[in-house]
């Protein structure tokens, strides 16, 4: 019964066939397996201008952010990024592409990131959002993004739109400043 949750103490170890010590129950032999974290959103554009959401939870409150959440399971990575626009910013939107997938294995998270077409200019801020807008690119908060994966996609996005790029980003790679994230 390798599948059933576990019954009797748990220990570190490396089970038979893996190489990486696992949290495995004694009696039964089920691994508990630790699997980073997936987060959906988008980037957001209506007639040029971005959609950013002020969180109004931690961590970061008081920051800029893209709509963007935990996927839930058995939703899609598009339905989630859906469902965080309209929970956080009351925003229907109209997922046009893959933006990007940005690893984050310090604190065991990756996002993938859409760009989307916001379908209905009416926009109001959701309980996890103090006030949302949209921004030209001039006028984004820059000093205040609450994360550096926020610029990273909006760079990604600015990139892309200048060249006629449709490909969907993946990075960092190799990326030190992952302080906030």
């Amino acid at each position: 019964m390798r599948n059933a949750p576990p019954r009797g103490p748990v220990v570190r170890m490396v089970p038979d066939g893996d190489n990486r010590e696992r949290d495995v129950c004694t009696d039964c032999g089920f691994i508990h397996y630790l699997n980073p974290r997936v987060v959906v959103g988008s980037v957001v554009h209506h007639h040029g201008q971005v959609l950013l959401c002020r969180r109004a939870i931690p961590p970061r409150t008081g920051f800029w952010t893209l709509p963007a959440g935990y996927l839930e399971t058995g939703e899609t990575a598009a339905a989630g990024a859906r469902r965080e626009a309209q929970e956080e910013a009351g925003a229907t939107i109209a997922i046009e592409r893959p933006l990007g997938i940005y690893s984050l294995p310090r604190i065991s998270l990756i996002q993938l990131i859409f760009v989307a077409e916001l379908v209905d200019p009416h926009i109001a801020p959701g309980t996890e959002s103090l006030e949302v807008g949209l921004f030209s690119w001039s006028e984004v908060p820059w000093d205040d993004l609450a994360f550096p994966s926020v610029r990273w996609a909006l760079d990604d996005w600015h990139l892309g739109r200048a060249s006629g790029a449709s490909a969907a980003a993946v990075g960092p790679f190799d990326h030190d400043d992952l302080s906030q994230d």
